[in-house]
Order: structure tokens, then C-alpha cells, then sequence
């Protein structure tokens, strides 16, 4: 079977992708297994007219749009390797090969979870990335920040950023790297307070996070606490070889969404730091408008269209 696109992962990258490459009449393959990377999160916000649809309920909507399209598929497949070249890629998928003119990878990234105890059990409910999707939810609550050393730079915006959401606000270093006196400066004038022992574990209560203890036996009452752990890609993205940038993500051009192996292209989580289910849309949209111009031109050319 051949198709013009395949793409890897049914998120809001994918299934934007899939919609508008259906809508330019284009044959494609939608590939979505999991896990799924937001399967702990009981909403979705920050998503014009989908502010807080449960991710489970955003992808069924998602597929039952596409079904309206005959030339689009959606499968709960695993897409196993990808070889071949631009043009003419052999996608083994569990129980079948495909052909395909070009790949689109929007497989998101893979959060690893920290040593902390609690870490994992609250992840996605207490312990979570991203204040513009759960911010609303936790205003004028008590706010915590763990700053790794990986994100240090970034301390000193996202602190002060949250202040808009809650006059409430600790940052935890867990003893990770130190704190720079003018960085100490800033958050004490902003009323943000600074601990900077390790952190020993996650105090929770039905699953809801109360407070975070050192390891001076010390516990900071906190009702949420944003994190960004470590990401890595999954195992496809690293097998393709395509080239990442210094942070581990997949680099692409800025225009054409095309990743350094040609014909392969991205979207969504797997390409950028800045992670939204809106955002991930629009880079699905704006990649599935890039690769149905190229094929419309080279399949025009070529007397088959």
C-alpha cells in the first residue's frame, strides 16, 4: 500500500496534520499507539473551544473528523522502523509494511520521572509543566517550583511569572546548583521563597499533593508543583538518526518543518521546549501544509495529478 503521507503519532500534531493533508486530498496513514504522554491529565486547556476537554475525548473527536475523510486512515498501530529514502520510505508497522512518500513524526517526547519520592504517583495531577494549561485551576494556591540545574537560567522568568497566578510561591533547587546572589535578590523582592536543600519527598493526601519535604526533615506546605524533568525522544526518533539540537530536540527547518533527513518531517513536543497541546496543532497544520505543496508540485510535474 502506498501512501503520500504516514504519520507517526495521533496527538493534537497528528490529527492536525492528518485533517489538513485529508482535506488537500492527500492518502494517509495516521499511526497512533501508545503511551499516551498526557494520559494523567484529567483536562486539557488553553485550547480555544476545547478549554477543558479530557485528552481522551479530544482525540476521539479528532478521529471521528477524520473518518469523514475516505483517503485518511487512523489505526491504533505501532510503526516499528523506517528505512527507504525521500520519496520512496518502507514503514514497518506491526503486522504489515507500507510505502509512503513521505514521513511525518509527531510522536511527542518521553518524560522521565525524577527520584523523588511521590514523584510519579503525582505526576500529571499535583506535579505538572506548564501554568498556562493548569494555572487557572490552582490560582492563589500554594505554588512550588523545582528548578533543576538543566533549567537555572530559566528560574528567575518562570518564578516571576507565576506570581501573576498566586502570591504564594517557593522555589526548590534540591540542592542542584547554586543560586547566584542577584538571582536571590530578585525572587526575595518578588516575595518568592527560596529552598535550596534536597528535596527527601513529595507529602500527598488521596493522591493530592500537601507539602514537600527536605531533608532536614523540614516540610513546605504546597498544594502544586511544577516541574520540568528530563525528555528524551523515543526510540524511532533516535533510530532515524535525524539531527537534534543542543537540548535533545529534534531540529527542523523553521519554514518547511523538515527534519536533516530528507522527507522526513516533524511537529509538536518532539521539536521544542515550548509544549501545548495548541501549539502542537498548529506545528501538525503548519508541516502538513509544507509537504502537501511539495507533493502537489512534484506530483503536478510528473502528469499525476
Amino acid at each position: 500500500m502506498l501512501y503520500d503521507v504516514v504519520i507517526v503519532g495521533g496527538g493534537p500534531a497528528g490529527l492536525s496534520a492528518a485533517l489538513a493533508l485529508g482535506r488537500a486530498r492527500k492518502r494517509v496513514l495516521l499511526s497512533d499507539s501508545g503511551p499516551r504522554r498526557n494520559a494523567a491529565a484529567e483536562h486539557m486547556q488553553n485550547f480555544v473551544t476545547q478549554d477543558g476537554t479530557p485528552p481522551g475525548e479530544f482525540r476521539r473527536i479528532g478521529r471521528e473528523q477524520l473518518a469523514r475523510y475516505p483517503n485518511v486512515e487512523s489505526r491504533e498501530v505501532r510503526v516499528e522502523s523506517i528505512s527507504g529514502s525521500r520519496g520512496a520510505f518502507r514503514v514497518d508497522l506491526t503486522s504489515e509494511r507500507v510505502d509512503a512518500r513521505r514521513v511525518l513524526l509527531c510522536t511527542g517526547m518521553v518524560d522521565e520521572m525524577l527520584p523523588i519520592d511521590g514523584f510519579r504517583e503525582l505526576w500529571g495531577h499535583s506535579v505538572i509543566q506548564c501554568p498556562y494549561c493548569h494555572g487557572w485551576e490552582v490560582q492563589d494556591r500554594r505554588w512550588g517550583i523545582l528548578a533543576l540545574a538543566a533549567g537555572a537560567s530559566h528560574l528567575v522568568p518562570f518564578a516571576l511569572q507565576a506570581r501573576g497566578w498566586s502570591r504564594d510561591v517557593t522555589v526548590f533547587t534540591d540542592g542542584s546548583f547554586d543560586v547566584a546572589p542577584d538571582v536571590r535578590a530578585q525572587l526575595e523582592a518578588a516575595g518568592i521563597r527560596l529552598e535550596t536543600a534536597p528535596v527527601s519527598r513529595l507529602v500527598a493526601r488521596d493522591n493530592r499533593l500537601e507539602a514537600v519535604e527536605l531533608s532536614s526533615g523540614a516540610a513546605v506546605p504546597c498544594d502544586v508543583l511544577f516541574a520540568h524533568p528530563p525528555q528524551r525522544q523515543v526510540e524511532l526518533v533516535r533510530a532515524l538518526g535525524v539531527e537534534l539540537d543542543d537540548d535533545g530536540y529534534v531540529r527542523v527547518d523553521p519554514m518547511k518543518r523538515e527534519t536533516s533527513v530528507p522527507g522526513v518531517y516533524a511537529a509538536g513536543d518532539l521539536t521544542t521546549r515550548m509544549q501545548a497541546a495548541i501549539f502542537a496543532a498548529n506545528a501538525g497544520t503548519h508541516a502538513a501544509a509544507m509537504i502537501n505543496l511539495e507533493l502537489s508540485m512534484e506530483l503536478a510535474l510528473a502528469g499525476a495529478l
